[in-house]
């Protein structure tokens, strides 16, 4: 076999384990049996074509019209001729799979089942892909460009995977693209003719080329950089898919964007929660509140046509506050209050940069510097973190309002800002002749917003599940639920709060989780299956007023209140009604209850027996876990050895005890020789310390300087004042008298001037600075680059004579030498 048919099926052996990430996508493996097989059709076609010696573009048509031949083969629409050639129905089913793709994409969550949509997209991409590497490695002879197209598979599962991706895949995929460039590399030393070193001579079989150790070095640094550096840089957060299906587009509005907060597209990850068959528990929440209401983590306020997407929250960090008491700030009218304590403590499941708390929290304790408050969005987010193990606990307030207190509610001016940006709303025919026919007559903003909800009831025909109907062409996705009156709470929150945009009051959707059917005492456990998506109104004086529209029998801890009653309950004497008078009322188990999709079969139980097969993860997910925590781990190693290094030094720098001096006054003070050791022994320990400091801070070090002119420098470079500038011309000061002094300086507290320096060089240093200091030492790292640096040197230096060794002692020199 020639070398460029041997590459070309190398080419296609490498795409298919640079699909190996696509593992963390689907349930199953019939993926991946789709794609050998396309793959495996394709790369065969191109080694018959280059076999007949046929041009470069025959070689390109071949493999392209093999893979549409496999694609009519596996994913028929029965209208093709001899069963295998397509006809125009083919490629409108083609269209048809591809429109399928993106529904199921909005309907499931990762890992999907096998769905004719979105393994025809796998398929389909995965052949292009070869085709693309095969051409770009056997034809451009640019191997390295066919790791774009191979990327471009791993960028997949970064934009619909809720959670980091599993490494492993990408491993695999790694191997196969280095796999293609060392077959490229050896195509071509075989077609050059001879191996040689740097010098010019030539290479017997049995001798190593330093250039080939060389390239082994290269190689090993740059896959250990292609690991390693996406693990400590975040940001792969591209949207590729969702614009591809145009799930969570934004249109209008600042901030907006597909994915809206940058992890997860809300209503992409509410209806994956509810499609999942395992029951994973996600929170636990305590509260001092008897009944309360959902529990509260994102909102979504951009609408186009494919319905609302959430925008990058913004706003202040939480160490400054979040706003306080709302009765205390003029944003009420009426009503009574009552605030309430709440803890949370999030499982290792659940991990993303919203944390979930309660409506109009008011002060929050438990969180990092890491997490900021928006204002406008009610929401805690985060950049840097999410919420995976978190413990935290906040103060809330509950309000409560009778609906002729929020009848009292006037209009907003045409150019509010709340108006303007909350009531922006698609064109629509149908959905503006609907909302004018159910508020005409209304006076108030209330009894407009009060009809709009009374709409979705089981008198009007609307009903729950998981099954939502497709917009037709030229129809909004609410359009068509409207019609069809069938889905789950995201497109009841979503279609209420359209409408009531449509009537010119703000709106918006709300994201969290209902109070589930597992309890503990005062705690209640929150799975998957209890997240939920509400509406909430903006009604002036009042502020954002929830209204959940989806029917309560179908919602596991539904809750309604005064204002929004349960619009299918069927009053009764029964001290078991399900609806309440407050905000926070349990919701019932109406008739509809044993059908509903987030039932608990084991009803409150912890101890059933599927409980704890449900509670085990995958062995996939544990080894995940275990790699990821590894890794998390070693990027530790700098920081914990700073820290004890640092506790070290301290421990050496902290004042002694001395006992009061028994001679009498006037007599001559004795200096006792091991206490000056120890007292020159501790001021070299904080002038390490000190030295290990301003290296972490990026200030620069002269070892050419005295003692006293770095402290000055320190000081004037780094702008320290007061305390810090005292502490440094005292560890200078303490550091020259033990190097050149008779007698040390002693008793002083160098521990607290070190502390004070640092303090000092961080309020002046720049963010990135702080971080790097604190997670990534330089002064460790530096220490250890030239650690490595003596010892690469000195094994470099051993190898080297054992080389040495070997080529004098060779058998084959002794031959040779016989041979004369």
């Amino acid at each position: 076999m020639t070398g460029r048919r041997r590459l070309g099926l190398v080419a296609a052996a490498a795409t298919l384990l640079s699909a190996a990430p696509l593992s963390a996508i689907f349930d199953t493996w019939t993926w991946l049996m789709q794609c050998i097989l396309a793959v495996g059709l394709v790369a065969g076609a191109a080694v018959l074509t280059r076999s007949l010696r046929l041009p470069t573009w025959a070689q390109a048509a071949s493999m392209v019209v093999t893979l549409l031949l496999t694609l009519t083969w596996m994913f028929p629409s029965g209208e093709e001729l001899l069963s295998l050639i397509p006809s125009p129905a083919t490629f409108n089913h083609f269209g048809q799979l591809f429109s399928e793709a993106g529904s199921d994409t909005r309907s499931y969550g990762v890992p999907v089942p096998d769905r004719d949509g979105l393994l025809f997209i796998a398929t389909l991409g995965i052949g292009a892909v070869a085709i693309a590497v095969d051409l770009l490695t056997v034809v451009a002879r640019r191997p390295a460009l066919a790791g774009l197209p191979m990327l471009a598979i791993y960028s997949v599962p970064v934009a619909v995977y809720i959670d980091s991706v599993p490494v492993f895949p990408f491993i695999v995929g790694a191997i196969g693209f280095l796999w293609l460039l060392v077959a490229d590399n050896v195509d071509r030393v075989r077609r050059f003719g001879r191996r040689f070193t740097g010098d010019g001579r030539d290479v017997d079989v049995w001798e190593p080329s330093p250039l080939a150790a060389a390239g082994r070095r290269l190689a090993v640094i740059g896959v250990a950089a292609a690991v390693l550096l996406p693990l400590i840089v975040p940001g792969l957060n591209t949207g590729l898919l969702n614009q591809l299906t145009q799930v969570g587009t934004g249109g209008g509005g600042k901030g907006t964007g597909s994915g809206g907060n940058g992890r997860i597209n809300l209503f992409a990850s509410l209806s994956g929660q509810l499609n999942q068959s395992q029951t994973t528990d996600y929170v636990r929440v305590t509260t001092t509140e008897p009944d309360p209401y959902y529990l509260r983590f994102g909102t979504a306020d951009v609408l186009t046509a494919e319905g609302f997407s959430n925008r990058t929250p913004t706003g202040r960090p939480l160490s400054r506050g979040m706003g306080g008491d709302p009765r205390l700030n003029g944003n009420t009218s009426g009503g009574s209050f009552q605030r309430y304590h709440a803890e949370v403590e999030i499982t290792k499941d659940f991990g993303q940069t919203l944390a979930p708390i309660y409506s109009t929290t008011v002060a929050v304790d438990g969180l990092d510097g890491a997490w900021s408050y928006d204002p406008n969005a009610q929401v805690v987010f985060s950049n840097r973190t999410t919420t995976k193990g978190k413990k935290y606990s906040f103060d809330y307030v509950r309000a409560k309002y009778t609906p002729g207190q929020l009848r009292q509610a006037e209009p907003l001016a045409d150019d509010d800002p709340i108006r303007t940006q909350f009531t922006t709303v698609p064109d629509d025919p149908k959905v503006e002749a609907l909302v004018a026919g159910l508020i005409r007559g209304k006076d108030t903003e209330y009894d407009k917003v009060a009809a709009l909800y009374r709409y979705f009831s089981r008198e009007n025909g609307f009903t729950y599940s998981l099954q939502a109907a497709d917009p037709q062409a030229g129809a909004s996705a609410i359009s068509a639920f409207l019609q069809n009156k069938t889905g789950y709470c995201q497109q009841y929150a979503a279609a209420l709060a359209w409408m009531v945009r449509e009537a010119g009051i703000p709106a918006r959707v709300a994201f969290g989780f209902t109070r589930g059917s597992g309890r503990d005492g005062n705690t209640y456990i929150l799975t998957n299956r209890n997240a939920h998506a509400w509406t909430e109104v903006y009604l002036d004086g009042f502020g954002w007023i929830p209204f959940d529209a989806t029917p309560a029998a179908a919602v596991v801890g539904s809750s309604r209140s005064e204002w929004a009653p349960d619009t299918d309950r069927v009053d009764s004497p029964s001290a078991s009604s399900s609806a309440s008078t407050g905000p926070g009322a349990a919701g019932s188990a109406g008739p509809g209850a044993s059908n509903r999709p987030d039932k608990d079969l084991d009803a409150d139980s912890l101890d059933a027996p599927g409980a704890a097969a449900a509670s085990k993860g995958s062995s996939t997910g544990l080894l995940t876990v275990g790699i990821a925590a590894l890794i998390v781990a070693l990027l530790l190693v700098p920081a914990l050895r700073r820290i004890l290094l640092r506790k070290r030094r301290h421990a050496a720098t902290l004042p002694l005890t001395v006992a009061a001096s028994s001679a009498p006054p006037g007599d001559r003070e004795v200096t006792v020789t091991t206490e000056s050791a120890r007292a020159r022994e501790d001021a070299h320990a904080a002038w390490d310390e000190l030295v290990d400091t301003m290296v972490d801070y990026r200030v620069p070090v002269d070892p050419t300087e005295t003692p006293r002119h770095t402290a000055q420098r320190l000081v004037r470079e780094a702008d320290l004042t007061d305390t810090p500038a005292q502490g440094a011309a005292l560890l200078g000061h303490a550091e020259e008298r033990a190097r050149y002094a008779r007698s040390p300086l002693r008793g002083e507290g160098l521990t607290e001037a070190l502390t004070q320096v640092r303090k000092g060089l961080a309020r002046t240093a720049t963010r990135r600075t702080r971080l790097t200091a604190v997670l990534f030492p330089p002064s460790v790292l530096l220490r250890w680059r030239m650690r490595l640096a003596d010892t690469s040197g000195r094994w470099m230096a051993t190898l080297s004579r054992g080389r040495d060794v070997m080529v004098r002692f060779s058998p084959r020199r002794l031959l040779a030498g016989r041979a004369r």
